[in-house]
């Protein structure tokens, strides 16, 4: 019998865990406790494995596998962002997978105080507080730093690179409706997010010229998450290359989308 695609003791070094993709060893490594919190508790609630994120991938309308990829974050043709189940929620968390269920990166909430923990878990009142996000890759390195400053009223985002560069911001247009985002980099429109149906489910990304380049769908989460938790999974299907900050904005939709939209609804 095959062994499932998931993170094992390292045989060179049993402080490390290693990616096992179901065929082979792949060379991303992980410290030993990181991966415990980042990706095999996630399993013991109902996690992703390869079937389940293959189904998500169908889902989303991809029947057969996208060509391309270099196996980064930043080059995938499909990520698939699945939101941690939690029974008590007090902070958001996601894995991000390749089309081929290989662990691209994870995102941690960072900087919430006690009490931020406290009024997240038994309160609805998740716009009143400040979200950072770190996208960290397979080793824990930050790749992007996503902010979402606490609002009553139109969300904007924050993009940064993992060094704290800024990138550009991700600007709610409107309230009622089909809602819109804008991306804007260095003081220019570098394209925008526009959801397909008011749910806010389906959204098309688009560059500066208003032509879609990659798109996200909301994917079914599965009954035993929708009965226990308020997981949320994503799909973001890349249609073609496109060049940073688009590319770095697209990234950071997958997680912004459910931060800006999902969490103010629960």
């Amino acid at each position: 019998m095959n062994t499932a695609p998931g993170w094992y003791p390292d045989n060179a070094d049993p402080r490390y865990v290693r990616w096992w993709d179901g065929n082979q060893w792949t060379h991303h490594l992980q410290p030993r406790r990181q991966q415990t919190d980042a990706h095999h508790l996630e399993m013991q609630v109902g996690g992703t494995g390869q079937d389940r994120v293959a189904h998500q991938v169908q889902r989303a309308g991809i029947a057969q596998p996208v060509r391309g990829g270099g196996g980064s974050l930043f080059t995938e043709p499909v990520l698939v962002v699945n939101q941690k189940a939690k029974l008590i929620e007090m902070s958001n968390s996601y894995v991000i997978y390749d089309q081929h269920a290989r662990h691209l990166a994870t995102v941690e909430q960072v900087g919430q105080s006690g009490a931020a923990k406290a009024l997240r878990a038994f309160t609805k009142m998740d716009a009143v507080l400040d979200v950072r996000l770190e996208i960290r890759d397979v080793h824990g390195h930050p790749l992007l730093r996503v902010t979402r400053p606490a609002t009553m009223w139109k969300s904007k985002v924050l993009v940064e690179r993992g060094d704290g560069m800024p990138i550009g911001e991700i600007i709610q247009e409107n309230v009622f409706g089909k809602v819109r985002f804008s991306y804007v980099c260095g003081g220019m429109k570098a394209g925008g997010i526009h959801a397909e149906n008011w749910r806010a489910w389906n959204f098309s990304l688009q560059d500066h010229t208003g032509t879609e380049v990659a798109r996200i769908t909301k994917t079914w989460q599965g009954l035993g998450k929708a009965m226990f938790s308020t997981a949320d999974n994503y799909v973001v299907q890349f249609h073609r290359q496109v060049p940073d900050p688009l590319l770095s904005m697209i990234v950071a939709s997958g997680v912004t989308v459910d931060t800006v939209l999902s969490q103010n609804q629960g």
